[in-house]
């Protein structure tokens, strides 16, 4: 009896520290992965416009590639903290997450919205704008040491670009149905209709992944104005998050009146 007991004391303690442990990580480094994405847009882009040649090349060797390597990893830490957060849950909740009436619930669309919205920024720093910086870094590292530049630097820079403003675009509705989760979207396990959920995901999935396509360059191609005017200045972009997230609130509250 008394190893039951003691048993199941550990169990609560694990559970318990793992909830707070994964929660309280989740926020360190999301903060983190979010903070370095708006240094990049709203502080390093703009000067690093103003440098010339040289100087550039110089601050993306020693700068650039140290804080790509903190973000980087920032975001992946982000999604591991994610999916311990779930795995750390109490039983009831477990259950209903398993079970799939969590997801049904309007917290449960709430923070399915913030999840899709995280893992899209997250495919597009690994998938595209870390891959496209090793190219612009190697470049800079190599006009340093006196070789040729590699012409399809700048194209590449582009696109790297393109894709961190979409991430600071979602970054606002992300954050917003992250936070707004548990404290003013659908607070409780309150149910949304079948037919509502439907509706709302067709919406939330259409314009992120328009904007997903205009931002890998696939609807606007890579140059300037037209639909990519979202992305020729880290206003334009903190201009269209803001409009996004009014966008996202009010499809969300028109679906489930909260």
């Amino acid at each position: 009896m008394d190893g039951v007991i003691v048993a199941d004391a550990l169990n609560i303690i694990s559970r318990g520290g793992g909830a707070f442990a994964s929660r309280w990580g989740h926020v360190v480094v999301g903060i983190m992965w979010i903070g370095l994405l708006w240094y990049f847009n709203f502080v390093q882009v703009p000067a690093f416009a103003e440098m010339d040649p040289a100087a550039r090349n110089n601050a993306t060797d020693k700068l650039a590639w140290r804080a790509l390597w903190w973000f980087r990893w920032a975001a992946a830490a982000t999604v591991v903290t994610g999916l311990l957060i779930l795995i750390f849950q109490q039983e009831g909740t477990k259950a209903q997450l398993v079970s799939g009436d969590y997801w049904k619930s309007i917290s449960g669309m709430s923070i399915t919205t913030g999840i899709l919205l995280a893992l899209i920024m997250f495919v597009n720093v690994w998938g595209v704008i870390w891959r496209k910086q090793k190219i612009v870094i190697a470049n800079a590292r190599n006009v340093q040491a006196g070789g040729e530049a590699n012409p399809a630097a700048a194209a590449q820079a582009r696109l790297s670009g393109m894709a961190s403003r979409q991430n600071t675009i979602f970054s606002f509705p992300m954050l917003m149905f992250m936070i707004g989760t548990g404290h003013f979207f659908g607070v409780g396990f309150s149910s949304a209709e079948s037919g509502d959920r439907v509706v709302y995901y067709i919406i939330i999935v259409v314009i992120a992944g328009l904007l997903e396509l205009n931002a890998l360059g696939v609807i606007g191609g890579t140059g300037p104005g037209g639909t990519n005017w979202i992305y020729d200045s880290h206003k334009n972009a903190l201009i269209t998050g803001l409009v996004l997230v009014v966008l996202f609130y009010a499809a969300f509250y028109i679906m489930f009146d909260v």
